[in-house]
């Protein structure tokens, strides 16, 4: 069950999720968000987005491990290809955006992107988000898919070394996936990619959901509350 695998390892895939006509629907949506940039996390005031951020979470498969008070909190857009091509070593996903600034000795790593205010919270905080990767395209072992650690979502805020060498002890499971297909995961699982080797496109919508309430007087930068009925969708 794709349940029991998030909760032990950290991440699960999905197949399926949406059919090659939304995919196809969604990259063209991509194409004028993006304006030929390799990312953007700016997407979820689009309406389009905001849809399908409660689309996803409306699955069945998706549902059990979004709790119901949760909300969808941010949209990132990655394109890698041979022209837009990097590797990501080994990392926790340890931001998130939000409001305004409060001075609180348990916050740090303020940093701003693409005008938006991040700040690394609690980790207490960190390990409960919830995060979908749905894939535009397919995204096989040589167009870079994220490759996990299984299991580091459990053992808190990692530094470098630590991440390093949990890599090298591995496992480290590719996690390739068709279109359509879906990759939850606990942005504190170890993760990483390498460049892109073939000459296909690799397109993600990469959302982040959690609770609507955050501690120490923070408060999300935005929001999608609660899922939309399936028949009610419009992709």
């Amino acid at each position: 069950m794709p349940a029991n695998a998030f909760a032990c390892d950290g991440f699960a895939l999905i197949p399926g999720v949406l059919d090659e006509a939304c995919c196809a629907a969604l990259a063209g949506l991509t194409v004028t968000a993006a304006s030929g940039s390799p990312g953007t996390r700016c997407l979820l005031a689009n309406d389009w987005c905001r849809t399908l951020a409660s689309t996803l979470r409306a699955h069945p498969a998706i549902a059990p491990v979004i709790p119901d008070d949760y909300v969808a909190v941010q949209c990132t857009y990655f394109e890698k290809s041979r022209a837009q091509n990097w590797l990501v070593p080994v990392h926790q996903d340890l931001g998130i955006p939000v409001q305004a600034h409060v001075p609180h000795p348990a916050l740090g790593g303020w940093a701003e992107k693409e005008g938006s205010l991040f700040v690394q919270p609690p980790v207490e905080l960190l390990a409960r988000l919830v995060a979908l990767r749905l894939h535009l395209d397919p995204c096989l072992d040589e167009d870079g898919p994220l490759q996990f650690v299984p299991g580091t979502h459990t053992l808190g805020r990692l530094g470098a070394a630590q991440a390093r060498a949990l890599k090298q002890a591995g496992p480290l499971v590719t996690c390739a996936a068709d279109r359509g297909a879906v990759l939850m995961m606990r942005p504190l699982a170890l993760h990483a990619s390498s460049k892109a080797t073939g000459t296909s496109r690799r397109r993600v919508l990469h959302f982040v959901f959690g609770p609507a309430q955050l501690p120490h007087g923070l408060a999300w930068a935005q929001t999608v509350g609660s899922p939309v009925r399936p028949s009610s969708i419009a992709l």
